[in-house]
């Protein structure tokens, strides 16, 4: 008798284990056109709990069905030489995508689970998304010109931006602050350069020595402070070689739109690990010339940038694709400009920018593992629809991320080292959606380094090989394309997996004709469910087919050829340092293709499909693609 009811205790147990419990639903900071959240919860042992997703615009009747939230928890981020050793809680996570900005939703949450729910299961919220900051109205207008002005001018009238912002004077008094611009304040640049004489004790322009712009007023979310040009010509910022141009990391709630700034190490200086940062800074429609940073904030408390429809130029080689790891395969490329963006805390908007000649394009700041306090995590950022050319190191990067890190509808071309990065996330989901990647010779299509956990890859075309083992943790591909340019001996994927329960179908493949073995599998042992003690090799299987009996994964994978494309060729495998255009590729898919109607749907991702079922890769066929990069006319290299 004692045996038994021993026996029953631990099958109650294990049943209380299995059964999930809610926790607190955490709406992230909106962002345009997302929304992100994550819900804690205890139990679910077993992990067969789910949540289900509807959502509606304010003012609707009828729900639509959102991407089911991904579950997360237990999984371990780790570089133990770099002290990061992190285990994502217990947690349900997910975004819902593309909403019209300044809009209010209903978001319905549905907590599932065989084994029980004990609470609360069911949560409603009502979030808005943000709208597109624009200038106050009712505000002052100040006018600024340059030294060299001999024209009219319209009152009130400032010599250079420092006298308008802060009515500065020059030399020591320089920092003196007697009329500082106010909330709601436009202040027009008009045509001209702005280059301060900074080894000038009397600069004009009021920056001696460092030549910075040091801003430090508080705008807010209705009265930004409005900093443009006046609209009379181009209106220059020259930098004259300093290292910062304009920091701003004191500065809420700042309008930077229709510059040109050049000639500087660090454009924008938004903020500064465990310092300060700024909220609410806007950089739009400008132009970056010669400079090695365009916008940088590594600051947690950071939040709601919005960087879009600009031009960035680095000062890195135009004509050649240069490396900077690999030695003797394409030149080791110096560190003449780093990134054009790098975002850290949350609800970031990093969008339709043309971005060339850097170290890495767009990045999340590897910034070791998260804050212990909810609001500093990095969470909701969005990085979508940018144009990316000639990078040293990656496109994109999501390194150091949290939740919700939505990398969609962007294109890369020439990479010398990875394409798209998760070095590490810590949790996810980091959606990477719809992006199109070419030419990474290293065949480092996908760098998921310092085991990231919650990588979630849906529809992209990638044209390069992924040959990096490094472990990752709850994976999941749907509608991907991965097709390479035949170097010999490298087969077309890796797939290095540490948890049972990461995922993989209804992707497209080229098998490699000069490889003897295609795909690569190393995944945890039998019945372990988190696994990261590497073995010291890889199976290797020679078709989809052998891959699918072995390991039970891809079973509606295809293999697939260029002959799916309108207008694609394999980059050339015996010239790594080639540069292609994108103007010469044309990524839509071929009617009637192995790649058309192969794939499945995916709520709020692929609703608008054409024929059976959605097709595989960024572009469905019969649809326009994307537009990359500035909704306004630009000069591409290439063009």
């Amino acid at each position: 008798m004692r045996a038994l009811l021993l026996s029953l205790a631990c099958a109650l147990s294990m049943h209380g284990a299995d059964a999930v419990t809610p926790g607190k639903l955490i709406v992230e900071p909106p962002t345009l056109i997302n929304l992100g959240f994550h819900w804690y919860i205890d139990g679910d042992a077993n992990r067969n709990a789910t949540v289900d997703v509807r959502y509606r615009q304010k003012g609707e009747t009828a729900w639509r069905e959102g991407l089911p939230l991904m579950r997360a928890g237990g999984e371990r981020v780790y570089r133990l030489e770099l002290y990061v050793d992190y285990t994502v809680p217990d947690v349900f996570a997910g975004s819902i995508l593309d909403l019209e900005p300044g809009a209010e939703y209903e978001a319905r949450f549905e907590m599932k689970d065989p084994d029980g729910v004990n609470g609360n299961a069911v949560e409603t919220v009502t979030v808005r998304t943000r709208p597109e900051p624009k200038a106050a109205e009712g505000g002052r207008v100040l006018h600024v010109y340059p030294p060299s002005w001999r024209g009219e001018k319209i009152e009130p009238a400032f010599t250079g931006l420092k006298s308008a912002y802060y009515a500065s004077g020059r030399g020591d008094w320089a920092v003196v602050t007697e009329r500082k611009v106010q909330p709601g304040d436009v202040i027009l640049v008009h045509a001209g350069l702005y280059k301060s004489d900074r080894l000038n004790y009397s600069d004009p322009l009021g920056l001696p020595f460092d030549g910075t712009y040091v801003l430090t007023a508080k705008g807010t979310p209705e009265k930004p402070i409005v900093i443009r040009a006046a609209g009379d010509g181009e209106v220059i910022f020259d930098g004259d070689g300093n290292h910062r141009l304009f920091d701003v990391m004191a500065a809420d709630y700042h309008i930077f739109e229709g510059l040109t700034i050049r000639n500087t190490d660090v454009a924008f200086h938004a903020g500064t690990k465990d310092v300060t940062g700024s909220k609410g800074l806007t950089v739009r429609n400008c132009r970056f010339e010669d400079i090695g940073i365009g916008v940088t904030t590594q600051y947690a408390g950071s939040r709601d940038f919005y960087i879009v429809d600009n031009v960035m130029i680095g000062r890195d080689d135009r004509y050649r694709l240069l490396g900077w790891f690999t030695p003797g395969i394409y030149g080791i490329n110096q560190l003449k400009s780093y990134y054009g963006v790098k975002v850290y805390g949350s609800g970031h908007v990093i969008a339709h920018n043309y971005i060339a000649y850097f170290h890495d394009g767009v990045t999340v700041c590897t910034h070791g593992a998260p804050e212990k306090e909810e609001e500093l995590l990095a969470t909701s950022i969005d990085i979508y629809n940018n144009d990316i050319h000639l990078m040293a190191d990656d496109f994109v990067e999501t390194d150091g991320g949290v939740y919700n890190i939505r990398v969609m509808r962007n294109r890369g071309v020439n990479a010398a080292q990875c394409g798209l990065s998760a070095q590490p996330v810590f949790g996810g989901p980091a959606y990477f959606i719809r992006n199109v990647v070419y030419h990474i010779p290293t065949g480092c299509a996908l760098k998921f380094n310092v085991k990231p956990s919650g990588v979630v890859l849906y529809h992209n075309t990638i044209i390069a090989e992924n040959s990096n083992g490094s472990l990752y943790s709850n994976g999941h591909f749907r509608n991907n394309l991965f097709l390479g340019p035949d170097k010999p001996e490298r087969g077309i994927f890796r797939f290095s997996v540490a948890t049972a329960y990461s995922t993989y179908n209804y992707n497209g493949y080229r098998p490699n004709p000069k490889s003897r073995e295609q795909f690569y599998w190393r995944g945890p042992r039998p019945g372990v469910l988190r696994d990261y003690e590497e073995p010291p090799r890889f199976e290797a299987f020679r078709t989809l087919a052998d891959f699918t009996r072995a390991t039970g994964h891809e079973k509606n994978g295809v293999e697939v050829d260029f002959d799916i494309f309108e207008g694609v060729r394999p980059p050339a495998a015996d010239a790594p340092g080639a540069v292609y255009h994108a103007k010469d590729l044309d990524f839509r898919l071929r009617p009637g293709s192995k790649a058309v109607d192969a794939g499945v749907r995916l709520p709020n991702v692929n609703d608008g499909f054409s024929g059976r079922a959605p097709d595989l890769g960024a572009i469905e066929a019969g649809q326009r693609p994307p537009l990359y990069g500035p909704r306004t006319a630009i000069k591409r290299p290439g063009d």
